[in-house]
This record gives structure tokens, sequence and C-alpha cells, in this order.
């Protein structure tokens, strides 16, 4: 329950905060409060609580994510103190590939700022023995050691409020009280309902299962039928807004996105072949997936993710519709730390100080649902995906900065720019005209004498 004269309810010299979660918006939070509270003179002591081992391969380790940062969210977290060494990055992806059922484009990126790079969360698919590459997430959490944070690797099992802070108890019998408890817990519907004990008001993010799996070809293999080029595909296929093959070292990963994708969505598209062609025409794809998952994604934020003491970050707040997750959790994580250490750690705080970011997402997604309508609808028919792939041929040969609908595109899948960005540049007079004329063309290509509609 909201307490009122709780306003002015701040951290002091000594205060604990105990962290729920090692992923990216716990460890983005972790190190934005140590780096303020240093900025102020303020002493705290941060302590991140989390089951997995990221050093780990498979299960153990897994975050379950396709890994996918943009060049321009590496360039923000560098200006921040937080530069991902070589060693983290699986591969640097400097194109696309688009494929329809009419053809197939490749699309460099529009500017060579704009590259992307792939990673594991966690230390690579099941089986996987390379030592010379590291986790992203493992990364993060020790960057906050080295700054001071203390690692708990303990699952959580009870969250309680007391009368002047709240009480965390793990598994393994830890049991500590906290000044203020922040809540990075992702989509795990156990972990968020314990939070709804302590923070009554919360409503859970609304969730859709999607699809992720690693095969294992090679390097070589990789190099000659990959490159630094991530596939996407939009095939007209029941309940898939968008699909991914995504090179990382000796694996691909595939990455499905869309509405409760099951084991027969997922058959009929690595049976596509559109899929089988980008794949050594005799190697057994089932026999070579170490690993796969059906991992929940966040399709509508929560509400009133936030209490005295308490605030919740990442996908268990709002996050980006279909992509740039680890995004969403810097700017929730960093919005959450700079209201806790410039404002105060109470609920009417979180909401003057950390619901506006929130909320900013939120309009992103509105007009992220939008775009991803009207892809469904391109998706469904073969005029328009010719006319839109046509066009996108059309624009490799053209100077950078006149590739308007790749660049679209690049950053419709990619995460590089927000949703709004990217709708007020599909408003652009030219895209709408060169892409009905190519519509247009497409359609009576098609509609020759000998060519007839499906």
């Amino acid at each position: 329950m909201e307490d009122p004269n709780l306003d002015d309810l701040t951290l002091d010299d000594g205060s604990t905060i105990g962290v729920v979660g090692g992923g990216p918006s716990g460890t983005f939070f972790t190190f934005f409060a140590l780096e303020f509270a240093r900025r102020v003179g303020l002493k705290i002591s941060i302590d991140i609580l989390e089951a997995k081992d990221f050093t780990k391969p498979g299960p153990a380790g897994c975050n379950n994510c396709g890994g996918i940062v943009s060049e321009s969210l590496i360039q923000v977290l560098s200006t921040e103190g937080i530069i991902l060494p070589s060693t983290v990055i699986r591969r640097g992806i400097e194109s696309y590939t688009l494929h329809v059922e009419n053809g197939v484009s490749v699309i460099e990126t529009p500017f060579k700022e704009q590259r992307i790079a792939s990673v594991y969360r966690g230390a690579g698919p099941k089986g996987d023995a390379d030592n010379d590459q590291l986790s992203f997430d493992n990364y993060l959490l020790e960057l906050c050691k080295e700054n001071g944070a203390n690692v708990i690797h303990e699952r959580v099992t009870e969250v309680e409020r007391a009368k002047d802070g709240i009480i965390i108890r793990t598994k393994n019998s830890f049991e500590k009280k906290y000044d203020f408890v922040v809540g990075a817990v992702g989509l795990n519907k156990p972990t968020c309902k314990l939070f709804q004990s302590i923070c009554p008001s919360y409503i859970p993010p609304k969730t859709s299962r999607t699809y992720i799996s690693e095969f294992l070809l090679g390097r070589d293999a990789i190099d000659e039928y990959f490159g630094n080029s991530m596939h996407v595909f939009l095939l007209n296929i029941p309940n898939i807004t968008f699909g991914a093959l995504i090179p990382k070292g000796k694996y691909v990963t595939l990455v499905l996105l869309g509405t409760d994708i099951d084991k027969e969505i997922v058959s009929r598209f690595i049976q596509s072949k559109d899929v089988r062609n980008c794949f050594p025409p005799d190697i057994d794809l089932e026999a070579n997936m170490p690993c796969n998952c059906y991992p929940m994604i966040n399709i509508q934020a929560a509400k009133t993710a936030y209490s005295d003491r308490v605030v919740l970050i990442g996908d268990s707040s709002s996050s980006k519709l279909y992509k740039n997750g680890i995004g969403a959790a810097y700017v929730t994580a960093k919005a959450a730390a700079t209201s806790a250490i410039f404002h105060g750690i109470s609920s009417r705080t979180f909401k003057s100080s950390f619901q506006p970011a929130c909320s900013d997402l939120d309009k992103d997604n509105t007009v992220g649902k939008f775009i991803f309508l009207v892809t469904s609808i391109i998706q469904k028919s073969r005029i328009l995906k010719s006319g839109l792939l046509q066009m996108v041929v059309k624009e490799q040969k053209k100077p950078a900065k006149q590739r308007r609908m790749s660049s679209i595109l690049w950053d419709t899948f990619t995460g590089s720019a927000s949703y709004r960005n990217i709708f007020v540049r599909f408003l652009n007079p030219f895209v709408i005209i060169y892409l009905i004329w190519n519509i247009l063309t497409a359609g009576l290509i098609k509609l020759k004498p000998g060519k007839h509609e499906d």
C-alpha cells in the first residue's frame, strides 16, 4: 500500500539495494546507480541476485535472446563507459539479406556506422566449448563487480515488505532486508508474481511465445553461406511476423517473432525452400540443432511497475516491440537509477521521474504495431512483396543517402532507430510514390499474357 508520508523517501549513506536479476537491465541499473552515487558522494551497497551462471553454455547460462546489439546502442554504451570488447561480439553484421517468396536482395548497411553485432547472452549453445569468446551478460556482471557490486548466485523465492525495507529470501536460505529493491526479472511469471505481493498495483506485461534455436555449421560453412549478413524472411506463414538467421561464430541463430509460435509453425518455416536454400544442401538441420526454446516476449507493457522502495525494469516493465530488448533495458535501467539516486524511491517519485521513460517506449510501440500491421499486409501479397523487393534492388545501385526504403527496412529489423523515426521517414512523398510505382510495375509484369494470379 502506498504510504502518503513517504513522498520524501530517499537513499542515504549506508543504504542497501537488492537487484533481483543479473541480465542487462539489472546490470545496467547497478552500473548507473553506483556511478551516480559516486558523483554525489553517496555511499551505497548493491547486491545482484542471479541464479544463472552466464559462463556456462546451454540452458544453465542462457537468457533466451536472439542477441542482436545495434551499433547505435554500442556507441551510446561506450560514451557511458561500457565498452564491449571484441571477444563479446561473435560477428559484426554488415548487411542483411531480405527473403520473400519472389526473390532475394542483399541490403547493405545504409551508412557505415549502422552496423550491428551478434552476441550470446550466455556462453553459447549447449555443448559449446569456445573459451575464447565471452558472454555479453557475464561481461556486464563482471563490470558491476569491478565497480563494487556484490553478486549472489541464488534463486529468489520470496520477497516481503517490512516496515522500513524489503526482505529478500532465496532457495538456499539467504535472507536480507534492503532499503530498496529492483526487479530485473524479465518475463519470469513466478518471479513477477512475487513482486506483485510487494507492488500490489503492478500488472505484468502481456506476452507471446516466440522461438529461438541454434544450428551448428562451423565457421567455414558460415563464411561461405552467410558471411557477415543477417538473413531476414518476410514469408506468408501464419503467426510469424518475421524470421531471422543470425551468424555467430560457428553457429547460426534462428529467431522467429510473432504470435504464439508452436512446433508446427517452426517446422513449416525451417522446411520452406527459402530457408533451406540458405544452408548447405546436404545438412540435416535437426541433427545439428544443439539448442532450441520457446521464450516469451513482451508485447504490451506492464502497468504501475513501481511502489515505495520497489521498481521493476526491462522486460518486467516496458520493452521494445519485437526488437532491441537490450536497448530498452538500458533506457529503463538508467531511468530507474536516475530516479533512485537523484530524486528518491517513493511511488510518487517513480511515477514522475521513472514512468515517463517507460511511457515513451510504450508510445513508440504503438507506432511499431501499426508498422508491423502494414508489414503483415505486405507479407500476404505477392505483388506487394514483389514491388518492395524491386524497389530495394534498385536502391542498392544508388548512393547510400538515396536508399530510403532500404534504410527504413534496416532500422525496422535491427532496432537502430525508434518506430516513430521509421514511420516519419516512410511518410516521405518520394518513398511512397516510388513504392507505389514499383508495386504497379510489379503487378503489370505479373499480369502480362501467360501470367495469372495464384
